[in-house]
């Protein structure tokens, strides 16, 4: 920590120096997790450094993705519980990374806060370690901005950004998709991160009682159900591409099904669906029961309880269900690739 450095005309503005400091230095046995080889960059330098290992690699092409957390922010808040929404953080950077089958390599974060108080930053950041721990990748740099009067001292905004790797012959991007070829769920663990201002317009989220057991949730807490962090599948998406012929990934995020499943489709496919075959969690029987929501708007606008889907060959379905199914996927066929326009029926 630089004791020299200190400022009490900036401290009486709002932002405290010495703050920052105090949150770099709890957050280093969180970053510590993360690193893998080629991540050497120690912890407070101006730029995150990453020496990639190239080796059998003919074309390297690197992918990224940036995104944050929208209002799934206001349920930490409420909750006053920090230390997984930094999951959510790196989930919805790399599940979008892994859809052209790049391996995240490393991962950067940045809180804008009203306040910077030590122990929360901590929790956000010990949050993107997790996450980045459940992705392979490192945590390579990051930034704690304190923007007093931008918003409440008790609150922040998160928002990250990753960079991936693959060969340029492997990248996932439609063209041998073929009719016949079938869809595979690969379970979401919830609402994820996407849809949260119809979340807190359904229940009202500012005046209901977070804690209390729901009986539509088994008995969970509506805060609890909500909070749970957005699903990883970086590890055995890579398992089933290194066994797996795939042809298309979508990662389901706002927008649902209609907008996010069509994104993998070339034209003049079309991806049929079967309704009966998606196991749908009990939140969003509950999100559409307490909010009047149309089936067409649920599928639309929330994951549904599918938060990635992938294309395979049919004679190689039953092949990835085992090999997802070994690194911890509970995946299942839920359509076919058929012809017609580009876009998704569900049946």
């Amino acid at each position: 920590m630089n004791n020299e450095s200190r400022s009490e005309a900036y401290a009486a503005a709002g932002v405290d120096i010495t703050a920052g400091y105090r949150s770099v230095e709890l957050m280093k046995k969180h970053i510590a997790r993360t690193k893998t080889p080629g991540a050497d960059t120690d912890v407070g330098g101006f730029g995150g450094l990453f020496q990639p290992d190239l080796g059998g690699m003919a074309e390297p092409v690197l992918v990224s993705g940036t995104d944050g957390v929208g209002t799934k922010l206001k349920i930490a808040f409420l909750m006053n519980k920090h230390d997984t929404i930094g999951i959510d953080c790196v989930a919805m950077c790399v599940n979008d990374i892994i859809c052209c089958g790049a391996r995240p390599l490393f991962f950067l974060d940045y809180i804008a806060c009203g306040k910077n108080v030590p122990e929360v930053i901590e929790q956000i950041v010990k949050g993107v370690c997790d996450g980045c721990v459940q992705a392979g990748c490192a945590l390579i740099g990051g930034e704690t901005a304190e923007h007093p009067g931008m918003m409440p001292e008790d609150e922040y905004d998160l928002a990250g950004y990753s960079t991936g790797i693959v060969d340029k012959a492997k990248v996932i991007d439609n063209r041998t998709m073929q009719v016949g070829d079938v869809v595979i769920a690969l379970p979401s663990s919830g609402v994820h991160s996407n849809g949260f201002s119809l979340v807190r317009k359904v229940f009202d989220i500012e005046n209901a009682d977070l804690n209390a057991p729901v009986a539509e949730l088994g008995g969970k807490s509506l805060g609890e159900t909500l909070l749970e962090p957005t699903k990883i599948y970086v590890k055995p998406v890579l398992a089933l591409l290194r066994e797996v012929a795939v042809r298309g990934i979508s990662h389901i995020t706002g927008g649902g099904f209609y907008e996010n499943i069509p994104r993998c489709i070339p034209d003049g496919l079309c991806a049929r669906i079967e309704k009966n075959k998606v196991k749908v969690p009990p939140i969003f029987g509950l999100i559409a029961d307490r909010g009047a929501i149309s089936e067409h708007d649920m599928f639309n606008t929330y994951n549904m309880g599918v938060g990635m889907s992938v294309v395979v060959p049919a004679a190689e379905a039953e092949k990835a269900l085992r090999i997802l199914a070994e690194n911890g996927v509970d995946a299942y066929l839920i359509g076919e690739i058929v012809r017609g326009e580009r876009k998704i029926e569900i049946v």
